[in-house]
């Protein structure tokens, strides 16, 4: 009988989208990949779990940039690592399950089984993939339920022992094991099977990113892990018990899905060096354009030109979440900041880290932050960033990590070759049903 392998925290490093990818892009000695290329391997060298991708589907004038497309991306990336994981954002919206399953199939086999796949069901990027207005919500998490049953189903379309070594070394293809998935459903018809071989994974670790209610019922019947902006500790608390309560409904394993939260960490060689840079972090804001990006949080389509920035949000501005076609679950937040009272200005403040989990300190401040999370069950996996810059790194790595490995929270090392073993998640022993070792 195997031993039980003790919980630990998970860790994932961002690999692009930063705006220096600009820079890149008009430098002709070099590739646009040069930063994440680099960041990967700081990453790597620090056993950092997996590198994430970001997306976005359509051009931001006030800058944002996504990532590049992050299937090719990580693809590229895979080829100078060999163990760190591959994590990819793709939408279900704007793509047909047949393809994800044969890119991601793909990606699993180039890395070695370090594919991860972040589903999300955007929010933007209808006008590039028209005709029509961006679909509810409703019908975009009912197209990604249907994906997944779809993309599930064709990875597991080949059986154990359809291909196996024959005696002179070369492959021996066993047809009757792989079998057609006859899929007929509201949005696809697919008669399957998959056309590339079982995958190292056999199928890549699944996360999705979604905190509305349709979001929360999609990660608790399907994910592995779910990506989630938890701002304070009874937040984390109660989106933890809501996810797993209802997963738990619905037949999965106890512990799943794991919670990863994005950590927007502020650091400081001391207590008042952090607090120092969080007050010239918010004396540079340019409040006119926070006021923009505050209306953007809480949906669009309102004017805030007129409220006083130490004055609250008057009740007639906030919108009812269930009439927002996009990102309620940071609409949701943002009404919620309103209503307690949060000023303009307060806002504006929290619009930065964009409803995000956000601590300025020491890194062993920031590590009992994370540390009461861990050991409260709430918090799986973390993002640690900045690795491009020389100085965040060492405070990521030698400070916070280090610090984390020191209370025995982050393994030393890599557990597994593949992402699923270091992530300590079995394989599925059904359709939408993983298991958690």
């Amino acid at each position: 009988m195997s031993a039980v392998r003790p919980r630990t925290l998970k860790t994932v490093t961002a690999a692009g989208g930063t705006s220096e990818t600009y820079d890149l892009a008009v430098d002709p000695t070099r590739s646009t990949l040069d930063t994440a290329v680099r960041v990967a391997k700081l990453a790597e060298k620090a056993r950092i779990d997996a590198l994430f991708t970001a997306d976005l589907l359509s051009f931001d004038a006030q800058g944002a940039i996504g990532s590049q497309e992050p299937l090719v991306f990580v693809s590229a990336l895979s080829q100078v690592t060999s163990r760190i994981g591959l994590i990819a954002t793709v939408s279900t919206t704007y793509h047909h399950p047949f393809n994800l399953a044969r890119l991601f199939g793909t990606l699993d086999h180039v890395s070695n089984g370090r594919a991860a796949w972040n589903l999300v069901t955007s929010s933007v990027g209808e006008e590039n993939f028209g005709p029509g207005e961006l679909p509810s919500p409703q019908e975009r998490y009912a197209r990604a339920a249907e994906t997944l049953d779809v993309v599930n189903a064709l990875w597991d379309s080949w059986e154990p022992g359809a291909l196996r070594v024959g005696p002179d070394g070369r492959a021996v293809l066993h047809r009757e094991r792989v079998r057609p998935i006859h899929h007929s459903g509201p949005h696809f018809t697919v008669a399957g099977p998959l056309n590339i071989p079982p995958l190292p994974q056999r199928r890549p670790v699944q996360m999705q990113a979604g905190q509305s209610e349709a979001g929360r019922e999609l990660g608790a019947r399907y994910a592995e892990i779910v990506f989630t902006s938890l701002a304070t500790f009874d937040a984390a608390v109660d989106f933890t018990q809501r996810i797993r309560d209802r997963a738990a409904q619905l037949g999965r394993a106890g512990g799943l899905p794991l919670v990863f939260s994005s950590f927007h960490a502020t650091y400081g060689a001391t207590e008042e060096e952090a607090r120092r840079l969080v007050r010239e972090r918010r004396e540079a804001i340019d409040f006119e354009h926070g006021r923009a990006q505050v209306a953007d949080m809480l949906g669009g389509g309102i004017d805030l030109s007129d409220v006083p920035l130490d004055s609250k949000l008057p009740e007639s501005l906030l919108p009812d979440v269930t009439s927002v076609n996009r990102r309620r679950g940071r609409v949701d937040i943002f009404a919620r900041y309103a209503r307690q009272g949060y000023t303009l200005r307060e806002l504006v403040f929290a619009a930065q880290d964009t409803g995000h989990w956000a601590v300025a300190g020491t890194p062993e401040q920031l590590a009992d932050a994370v540390e009461e999370r861990f050991r409260a069950g709430v918090l799986d996996v973390i993002s640690l960033n900045g690795l491009a810059d020389p100085k965040q790194h060492d405070f990521a790595v030698n400070g916070l990590l280090h610090e984390l490995r020191r209370r025995k929270i982050v393994a030393d090392d890599y557990t597994g070759t593949t992402l699923r073993e270091n992530l300590g998640l079995q394989l599925p022993t059904s359709a939408a049903t993983p298991a958690r070792l």
